[in-house]
């Protein structure tokens, strides 16, 4: 039984999918990998299905119907998690943005070098992106200081999607008081994690733009981030953060 759920939420992932999943399980360290697919039309489910005979007990896989967010796919994979004996949570794409040889540094953040919330982080030490257009890579990092500054949270990559987390972090969050399912929920779920008192930490990453399947990246997520950090902020004056 491994102590670390990956969790990959897919829609039409079909080219990617089967790669990223024994990418995973060649690595050194075991993990186990949750699919959350939200009814892929392109068979992406199917795939997923077609390998778990291989990976018994390693490979699961929660299929929804239709396309209902980011944001509820990690909350359903999270849900999964906690209810099974899982210490370190991770999110992850399935489309190689996201390099799984990083998934070992993330947790040893956490597990070794005291991190409660490890993230991925292309901007903590320069500009880490491959194959961005530049209308898009400016978005993003500007999105990420204008985060910073809105909400005081000392983090360089607040839009990042590739992280750890300690179980306890996702235990103390209530799930059903998260405001967004798009772009701002990674905001929203590392600045609740930062007003509770746990330890972020960010590790330098590069974040390679896919090469194959379509991206889901929008201008449309890319604002409710930037309304959604205002009424975030001013929210959290009127609640406390006890753990």
């Amino acid at each position: 039984m491994s102590d670390s759920l990956i969790i990959i939420p897919t829609y039409n992932e079909k080219e990617n999918i089967e790669k990223i999943i024994r990418k995973i399980f060649s690595l050194e360290k075991a993990f186990h990998i949750l699919i959350v697919d939200d009814g892929s039309p392109d068979g992406t489910g199917s795939i997923v299905k077609g390998l778990q005979t291989e990976f018994a007990n390693q490979l699961h896989i929660q299929e929804r119907t239709g396309k209902l967010g980011l944001g509820t796919a990690y909350i359903h994979g999270f849900k999964w998690a906690l209810e099974r004996s899982y210490q370190f949570i991770f999110e992850m794409d399935a489309d190689f943005s996201h390099d799984p040889n990083d998934l070992i540094r993330l947790y040893n953040a956490n597990a070794i070098e005291g991190g409660e919330l490890a993230i991925g982080s292309r901007y903590v030490s320069g500009v880490n992106i491959v194959n961005w257009p530049m209308t898009r890579l400016l978005m993003s990092f500007f999105a990420s200081k204008y985060v910073k500054f809105i909400t005081g949270m000392p983090i360089h990559d607040s839009t990042a999607g590739f992280k750890c987390y300690k179980r306890q972090v996702l235990e103390t969050i209530n799930f059903e008081k998260i405001q967004f399912v798009g772009y701002a929920f990674q905001i929203e779920m590392k600045f609740k994690a930062w007003k509770y008192g746990f330890n972020v930490v960010e590790v330098p990453v590069i974040f390679t733009d896919r090469t194959e399947g379509t991206s889901k990246m929008s201008g449309g997520i890319f604002m409710e981030a930037v309304v959604g950090v205002l009424q975030m902020k001013l929210k959290s004056y009127f609640r406390k953060w006890n753990k």
